[in-house]
């Protein structure tokens, strides 16, 4: 089968599996903190990974899907393969996760020269947490928001996709309160994000601020966020609960 061929076919049964469900194979939902390195199972694997093609896709920022492993073989054309890798259990690792990264991956058994394809898609949505600041440099007195983002696929209305879910997203202090008197958390229905909205004072030199996605009332993932006076970097700490696991199936 030709080159063409083949990638036309892939796409056609990765848009077929988007619409109709995968079939024989459970989806799987992987939340992870920017920054962090995370592995995307596959759960259709054979023992030979020479099979295995993964294939990516953000219908938000791509026209059409793009294949990152193809036969076993990690594709060098696209800019992020360097940062990809294929485990011996022919999971997809992927390095330093950024904002970008998330969307839908589909990983494929095929043979080589046939092309025919041995075993159901195996789907794995990335969800990536990210937190970002109104100012670079802060100080008392200053009013600062803090802007905490679950990105998210497939991307229909957030808070019908939240409700469906059972997913919580929202800002904690050190102590683990919610919030108080001085501060105040808005949120958004077009997107996944909660600010958090506070007029520094100088006790707050140091003070941290966690936000958190929940599902079913399990922490998923979690981005802790120092602040810092002017003269030191603010810190940003991107957490993974070690006694809950970061994957969730749908059955």
């Amino acid at each position: 089968m030709s080159d063409n061929n083949h990638l036309c076919l892939l796409g056609l049964i990765f848009l077929s599996s988007l619409l109709t469900g995968v079939s024989g194979v459970d989806d799987v939902h992987v939340f992870i903190s920017s920054g962090e390195d995370v592995h995307l199972p596959c759960n259709n694997a054979l023992q030979d990974c020479k099979s295995t093609t993964w294939i990516y896709n953000n219908r938000f920022r791509h026209s059409e899907a793009v294949e990152l492993i193809n036969l076993g073989e990690k594709n060098k054309d696209i800019e992020r393969h360097e940062r990809l890798s294929l485990g011996s259990d022919c999971s997809l690792n992927i390095r330093n996760i950024s904002t970008e990264d998330y969307g839908s991956y589909i990983c494929q058994q095929w043979t080589g020269e046939g092309g025919e394809q041995l075993r159901p898609d195996a789907g794995v949505y990335l969800h990536v947490l990210h937190v970002s600041s109104s100012h670079t440099e802060i100080s008392a007195g200053l009013s600062v928001t803090l802007f905490c983002q679950l990105n998210s696929y497939p991307r229909v209305s957030c808070d019908d996709w939240i409700r469906s879910e059972r997913i919580d997203l929202f800002w904690v202090n050190q102590a683990g309160v919610k919030s108080d008197s001085r501060y105040q958390i808005s949120s958004s229905s077009d997107h996944c994000i909660i600010s958090l909205n506070k007029t520094l004072l100088n006790e707050d030199h140091n003070r941290e601020w966690r936000c958190e996605v929940t599902q079913r009332d399990q922490v998923k993932t979690s981005v802790t966020y120092t602040v810092k006076s002017s003269g030191e970097k603010t810190s940003h700490q991107s957490v993974l609960e070690s006694h809950n696991v970061s994957i969730i199936k749908d059955c």
